[in-house]
């Protein structure tokens, strides 16, 4: 059931981020373009 939970709360905080992406007129691919900088930006701090 926690786990079913956890599902719950990362799709509604998913939902919540695209939503107010949409509002600041981001698309998803520039959306993805900034995850993968972010990563990569991460991968070279480890």
């Amino acid at each position: 059931m926690e786990r079913l939970d956890i599902r719950t709360n990362v799709e509604d905080e998913w939902i919540g981020l695209m939503w107010e992406a949409k509002q600041l007129g981001l698309s998803i691919q520039e959306i993805r373009e900034f995850l993968q900088a972010a990563q990569q930006q991460d991968t070279r701090e480890s």
